[in-house]
Order: C-alpha cells, then sequence, then structure tokens
C-alpha cells in the first residue's frame, strides 16, 4: 500500500498561482458525508480536511457538501447531482458508498473520487483510511491501568473487520497489562445515533463497566460516562470537552495533509488512482491529550506503546494471539497481514459474545 509523501506535497502550496485553474473558474471539489457534520466526530472530522483544503487554496478552489447520507439508494442520486452540479473530485466518505461510488464513477470519466476506507479502486478511484487499530493499542494500555472492575465497555457501530479490527487491538493491548479483564460489545447498528449510543454505554456501565470505548461518532458515550463517574474514551475528534473529568484520551482522525494533497494533485493533473492507509507514524491517526488525571506510570506506558509502534518496533497484531476459545490463531514470532487486518471477521481472546454476522 502506498502512503502519499504529504510534505512534498504541501510545500509547494505557495506555487499554487501555476496552476491551470489559474485565472479561470475555480476547481469544484465535493464531499458526502453519512453523518452530520455537527457529530463531533467521523464527518466532523472530513469537514476539517474539506476546510483545510479551502484554507490552502484560496479562490482557486470551491467546495461544496451533502451531510447526512445514509448507506443506502441514495448515495448514488446524491453522488449523480455533485458530478451534473461540475465537480471534479468527490471525497465519498463512508464504507457503505462504495458500490455507489464505483457505479457512478464508472459512468464518469473525468471525475475523480475518493472513497474512504473501502476496497475497490478504478482508473478514477482511491481509497484511503487510517490504521486506527494501532491507537486503539495505546487506549487499550490506558484501560488496561486504570480499570478497577476488569470489564470494559465497548459502544461499536457496524461490524466491519474496520471496527472489528480495533475492538481485537484494544483488547489484545489491554489483556497485556490486565490479563483478567474482558471487553463487553454492544453493537449499535448506525455511525450516528446519539440516543443508541448513550443507551448501549448506560447498559455497558449497569453490566460492570468501569471504563468505556467507543467506535461511534457522536460525543454520546463520553457525555454518559461523564454522568456516570466512569473513565472513557472518545471518538475521531478530541472529545475532552465532553467529558473534562473522565475523557482519558481517543482517537483522533487527521484527514487535513492527506486531503490539501488530493486535491491538489486533482487541481494540477497529477492525480492516479492508490490506496492509503496511515496511521501514527503518517500522523493520519492522532492521539487525543491524556487526562492530567492519568497517573504518571500509565502515561509513560501509552506513550511507550505508541513510540514503539511508530518506531515500528510494536505490531499490535503480534503473536501470539489466542481466539475466543483460547486455542491460538497465530504462534509468537509472526503477526497478521494487512490483508487479514483488513477482513477481520473474528474476536481474539478477552471480548465477551458472538459477533454479529
Amino acid at each position: 500500500m502506498k502512503l502519499m509523501k504529504w510534505a512534498a506535497a504541501l510545500a509547494v502550496l505557495a506555487g499554487i498561482s501555476g496552476f491551470a485553474q489559474a485565472g479561470d473558474e475555480p476547481f469544484k471539489a465535493a464531499w458526502i458525508y453519512v453523518g452530520p457534520v455537527s457529530d463531533h466526530g467521523y464527518s466532523f472530522q472530513h469537514d476539517q480536511g474539506r476546510k483545510a483544503a479551502e484554507a490552502a487554496f484560496g479562490n482557486k478552489l470551491q467546495t461544496t457538501f451533502v451531510e447526512s447520507v445514509p448507506e443506502g439508494a441514495d448515495v448514488e442520486r446524491v453522488l449523480n447531482k455533485l458530478v451534473k452540479d461540475g465537480n471534479k473530485l468527490i471525497f465519498s466518505t463512508s464504507f457503505g458508498f462504495m458500490n455507489p461510488t464505483l457505479k457512478v464513477a464508472k459512468a464518469n470519466p473525468d471525475v475523480k473520487f475518493e472513497h474512504a476506507t473501502g476496497y475497490k479502486r478504478a482508473d478514477n478511484v482511491s481509497t484511503y483510511s487510517a490504521r486506527f487499530y494501532e491507537a486503539r493499542a495505546v487506549l487499550g494500555t490506558i484501560a488496561g491501568k486504570m480499570t478497577k472492575s476488569g470489564t470494559i465497555g465497548y459502544v461499536a457501530s457496524i461490524p466491519i473487520p474496520e471496527v472489528v479490527s480495533g475492538i481485537n487491538a484494544f483488547t489484545i493491548a489491554l489483556r497485556k497489562v490486565r490479563p483478567d479483564a474482558v471487553v463487553k460489545v454492544i453493537y449499535v447498528n448506525s455511525w450516528y445515533d446519539p440516543g443508541k449510543e448513550a443507551a448501549a454505554a448506560k447498559a455497558l456501565i449497569d453490566q460492570g463497566a468501569d471504563v468505556i470505548a467507543q467506535h461511534t461518532d457522536s460525543p454520546a458515550p463520553v457525555q454518559t460516562a461523564e454522568e456516570r463517574g466512569v473513565w472513557c474514551f472518545g471518538q475521531s475528534s478530541d472529545m475532552t470537552r465532553f467529558g473534562p473529568k473522565h475523557h482519558l484520551s481517543g482517537v483522533i482522525e487527521n484527514w487535513n495533509e492527506y486531503t490539501i494533497a488530493e486535491v491538489k494533485a486533482a487541481m494540477d493533473g497529477s492525480w492516479k488512482s492508490h490506496d492509503t492507509w496511515g496511521g501514527l507514524a503518517s500522523g493520519m491517526v492522532q492521539l487525543a491529550p491524556f487526562n492530567p488525571a492519568m497517573p504518571k506510570d500509565v502515561a509513560d506506558a501509552a506513550n511507550k506503546v505508541r513510540d514503539d509502534i511508530i518506531a515500528g518496533k510494536l505490531n499490535p497484531f503480534a503473536g501470539p494471539i489466542k481466539g475466543q476459545d483460547g486455542k491460538e490463531l497465530l504462534p509468537a514470532g509472526k503477526s497478521f497481514s494487512d490483508a487479514e487486518i483488513l477482513g477481520m471477521n473474528f474476536y481474539v481472546e478477552g471480548v465477551q459474545g458472538n459477533l454479529p454476522k
């Protein structure tokens, strides 16, 4: 997989005036989001990337976005409308947008598409995602040191490999610190549903969880944990303000540099279809600030995991790894491949409950 050399792309922004677009109509780019840009999570962070591109290119770029588009039949209609409006680059930002994106792209070969978290590409369709599981290994380390009950609650969205691999990486790291700890998962079957997310967090706390993690887009689980006096981790953006006393840290997705580089490439004619999967080392995945209440030894342990992942000294999916039944899935000295992580459809030891199909 190819990681973009963002620094080189950004270094030439000062020379934007030389683009073919100069003196002509602005280049049009559009974004389509599965949730509202006010979700303070995934869609919010993607919209920060759009705004970063606007700031970088000024009046040479005209952007638009459509929010709260459900993963279904409406996606194709929205994409076709964006093409009809003259957009030459479209960021299609949810896994469930994949097939409609490929269909619209095939019918419009002069338009370039960037599909987030998918795996199907075409000459005019690139894919990109982030190695969220790397940050979740850091959060699992923190959880293992902060939990007293040994029970962690995990509010999950939809049981696709991206979500499952995050749960597994979190659990593996957790049990390295607290071998008897367990992770209870509740799926809300939506990326953004504050009511269901809050209800899931409450149910998990009632089941004994004293730390709440999430892979959903609203701050509702953090707000619930704050109200109940339970430690928690946010998702996608820095959610500290929603739980100032109990938010320990969280996964932050940084799409800004990638978005700017891809818009630039589309504008100057150098864009080519590719796949990008960036992690902590690339800066595409970051960690929210640690809660000041976190003990120093916990912060030190978390920082070591983060630094070792960045340095290539630690792979969150290095063996030995056991499955839910306690049988060895992966021996010591081996690691799951990218393909295996991208297709992960099983739970590791320590995760309770069955994985929905």
